[in-house]
């Protein structure tokens, strides 16, 4: 059944391109998805970036929510559009480079999977496609804060 829900344009994003359908660590498979990803979008300036990532925040509450009542589970581990746009905002405004990537995906992972503070309170208690995305939205936050705090400490050039 899955595998045929990812000829749904909507679906198939919230599995992350077939990602999401990984047997275990799908959160994982989904945000090494997100990598190409950004990278391309890196290609075309802070600005678009920015405005695709929002756009792709925005539009995942509706995308995975969609897909969590088709699936009649919440947050099923196979939605990972979550991961993709977490990810991408943990990238946001840092080059790609090898150890931003890296930096990035690992401080992501560890704020998705730990969920410290109100990333783990938005997890347990907001519903629907909200509750699906808002933690990893923050967890993306979380991400990227401390990947630019490490880069002007550390003076690395942006």
């Amino acid at each position: 059944m899955m595998k045929r829900l990812l000829l749904h344009p909507v679906h198939c994003l919230a599995f992350g391109f077939g990602s999401g359908l990984a047997a275990k660590a799908p959160g994982t498979f989904g945000t090494l998805a997100a990598i190409p990803l950004v990278y391309a979008m890196q290609l075309s300036g802070l600005l678009t970036y920015s405005i695709i990532t929002i756009i792709a925040a925005i539009v995942g509450f509706w995308i995975c929510g969609y897909t969590a009542k088709t699936l009649g589970v919440h947050d099923h581990p196979a939605i990972v559009w979550d991961e993709i746009a977490g990810y991408m905002i943990a990238m946001i405004a840092l080059p790609f480079t090898w150890y931003n990537v890296l930096a990035a995906f690992a401080l992501f992972r560890f704020f998705d999977i730990v969920k410290p503070g109100p990333i783990g309170w938005c997890d347990r208690n907001l519903k629907g496609g909200a509750g699906i995305m808002v933690d990893d939205l923050l967890a993306g936050v979380a991400s990227t804060v401390v990947l630019h705090a490490a880069h002007a400490l550390l003076n690395l050039s942006l």
